[in-house]
């Protein structure tokens, strides 16, 4: 089967009466409109998106009566970093930027990929955080560029 787009999220859905299917993704494989997966149940699919989209944890990639089939995304190994004043988080996003580091924002938090050298740099700079396995929203997206001379 080829999956060309995506139906929904379950999160929208009444699941009550659904049989479900997972696709276990890394949040890094979001980002990829073109690739081969296999379900928690054994069935190979082919995702080759139409859409200009990132794929997103709950998206379903099959529905049915009966059936659907959903990407589940898998847990990520980051630093929930929770600064604790204005200038905090702005020193803080200074350093993640000057590393090219993408970040995410849930609430208070700035979350990033696990780094140990960011994690020293938050210890160094006193500012709060967590190491956790947490399963993010969407991809970290890596920015590209260069300085010119």
């Amino acid at each position: 089967m080829i999956i060309e787009k995506i139906i929904g999220n379950i999160s929208k859905f009444d699941q009550h009466h659904l049989h479900i299917e997972r696709v276990y993704m890394q949040s890094d494989d979001l980002v990829k409109r073109v690739k081969r997966v296999v379900t928690d149940h054994g069935n190979e699919l082919g995702i080759r998106l139409k859409e200009n989209r990132e794929l997103q944890d709950g998206d379903i990639l099959y529905m049915d009566e009966h059936n659907a089939i959903v990407v589940s995304v898998l847990e990520d190994e980051v630093l929930s970093i929770l600064p604790t004043s204005l200038q905090q988080m702005g020193e803080i996003a200074h350093q993640l930027g000057n590393r090219h580091l993408p970040a995410q924002f849930e609430g208070n938090e700035m979350i990033v990929q696990y780094d140990r050298l960011v994690e020293e740099l938050l210890q160094q700079l006193s500012v709060p955080y967590k190491r956790e396995k947490r399963k993010v929203k969407q991809a970290f997206r890596h920015i590209g560029h260069h300085h010119d001379a």
